[in-house]
């Protein structure tokens, strides 16, 4: 391994490097920055880094390590941040010129987390613009590309995050997901994605309003990556306490003992799952099933596709006309396609229907809690297709509603506030990411992770594309 493909490295294995001065941090970020700017022109990815503020961050790391300080587990990881979020100096954009010149005077938690535990921010990932679309595409930034295969999304809305954790553009990739947006971009992108529970990760932006209640009940932030130990890494330093975010919860990491039993299901509340998913299903559970866990199959769930219309209710029935408005205002197409594809329904929401919404959320959210006590994990699928063409949702309004039915499973998990994991189980013969999703307990982020490495650890890496 030279110095040169450091930046292919797991951040497990920078991180001890690292700590153990075979490599400095300086070094490593020298590889990220290098594999940046090899690739990026052709992703689109990344749309703003500044080498010279990472290398500074590095080379505070190194100096940390000769003084006999620890810089923390994360020492000298390359990790990217989604231009959603505040990182101080830089443009809260969330893909909308409208936010080019908003400038973050502090980090949020997430930031924070990461330069805590000793990781090195190397740049600032696109978004769709207001992050409302799986695909990856805006005015103000540009087009992203899947980096597995041209013609597919890379997903969304944390398709940059996607991309360039799958062309090994920094071991770790922040992300958020609101319905779907850290789990499809690892999934189209080939990659691990880890939504963790409701109130794991604080979440705060000094630089805009606080959330509308959508948000706060079902927006989280989390990891992407190309293992699971680093999706768990990650976590570590994001989970960290931010008295910024008072609906933060101190829960442990790591949770009793959980019995091994795990509920497949193939077509979730109907779903109509494809064949290459259903048997990436069923693989799965036999690898799990090696692993000595218990796996039932399970034609009935808790409400999935209900709470998709409690998600969408939630979600666009809170001042819709505002947000149209100011997608309009903006002018971007794929923004305006996705609200215009769910007029009816907001327009339909009245206080009631919020309310009943918001109360039904109870309901859903309790059904999985007393479904988890049986099962530790169930696995069933990221999506009823294989990743999409990419702007297929542009095309027609039957392509539109084609790629909402198909998200079912990203969209109303969320709802239940339980941590989910997208996880790829490999490439089929003409490229295209395949993978399974497996949704574990109440701050249990640790017992699907655990499931999720077992399945990893029976099936080939995942390579990293555009080597």
């Amino acid at each position: 391994m030279t110095k040169e493909e450091l930046w292919s490295l797991p951040a497990s294995r920078i991180a001890a490097l690292v700590r153990a001065r075979a490599v400095s941090a300086t070094e490593v970020t020298h590889a990220a920055l290098s594999r940046l700017q090899a690739v990026n022109p052709a992703l689109n990815a990344v749309v703003e880094y500044r080498p010279d503020e990472a290398l500074q961050i590095a080379a505070g790391i190194d100096r940390a390590l000769t003084e006999g300080h620890d810089p923390g587990p994360l020492a000298g990881v390359p990790v990217t941040i989604k231009v959603t979020v505040d990182q101080q100096g830089y443009a809260t954009t969330n893909g909308i010129r409208a936010q080019k010149d908003l400038i973050a005077k502090t980090n949020s938690p997430v930031v924070d987390g990461f330069l805590t535990a000793g990781a090195v921010p190397i740049g600032r990932t696109n978004t769709p613009a207001f992050s409302y679309r799986w695909f990856t595409n805006n005015l103000l930034h540009g087009h992203t590309r899947n980096p597995r295969r041209r013609d597919l999304t890379p997903g969304g809305s944390s398709g940059g995050a996607g991309a360039a954790v799958a062309a090994g553009i920094g071991a770790i990739g922040h992300g958020t997901d609101i319905a779907g947006s850290i789990r499809y971009p690892a999934y189209a992108c080939g990659v691990h994605g880890l939504r963790p529970s409701l109130g794991r990760v604080a979440a705060y932006n000094a630089s805009g309003k606080d959330r509308g209640i959508g948000g706060q009940v079902m927006a989280v932030s989390g990891p992407l990556a190309r293992t699971v130990d680093d999706l768990r890494l990650a976590l570590e330093a994001m989970a960290r306490p931010d008295a910024r975010d008072p609906w933060w919860v101190p829960a442990p990491l790591v949770g009793p003992p959980a019995p091994r039993r795990a509920a497949l299901c193939l077509r979730p509340d109907g779903l109509d799952t494809c064949a290459q998913l259903q048997q990436a299903l069923l693989e799965a559970a036999e690898k799990l099933r090696d692993a000595g866990w218990l796996v039932e199959e399970c034609d009935t769930l808790p409400p999935i596709q209900e709470a998709v219309g409690v998600q969408l209710t939630l979600w666009f029935g809170d001042d819709y006309a505002g947000l149209v408005a100011a997608a309009q205002k903006e002018g971007d197409p794929g923004a305006i396609a996705a609200l215009a594809g769910q007029k009816e329904l907001a327009l339909s929401v009245g206080l009631a229907d919020f309310s009943a919404a918001l109360s039904r959320r109870l309901g859903i959210a309790r059904a999985w809690s007393m479904f988890m006590q049986r099962y530790s994990v169930v696995l069933l699928p990221p999506s009823a297709e294989l990743p999409f063409a990419d702007d297929l949702d542009l095309r027609s309004p039957e392509d539109y509603a084609r790629v909402w039915t198909a998200q079912m499973t990203m969209i109303g998990l969320p709802v239940t506030g339980l941590p989910s994991l997208a996880l790829n189980t490999g490439l089929d013969a003409t490229g295209t990411p395949i993978g399974v999703q497996l949704v574990g307990g109440q701050y249990r982020e640790d017992v699907i992770l655990a499931a999720a490495e077992a399945i990893e650890a029976r099936q080939a890496p995942v390579s990293i594309a555009m080597r």
